[in-house]
């Protein structure tokens, strides 16, 4: 999943930044390789903490 999004994030945030240049496949995979392993930290973070938000949201939706 962060794999994907940072896929996704960073030819979008290269194109609006650039444009199509020559260089735009260079520029994008070395976005790219930076956000990847920055995305999956995020996720290890993010993702406990959606998960217990989201049992207590559906604890109090039961009560």
């Amino acid at each position: 999943m962060a794999g994907i999004m940072a896929f996704l994030m960073t030819a979008i945030i290269t194109w609006l930044n650039l444009g199509f240049p020559s260089d735009f496949l260079r520029r994008w995979a070395a976005a790219f390789v930076v956000a990847w392993p920055l995305a999956a930290v995020a996720a290890f973070i993010a993702i406990p903490v959606a998960q217990r938000l989201t049992k207590r949201i559906l604890a109090a939706l039961e009560r």
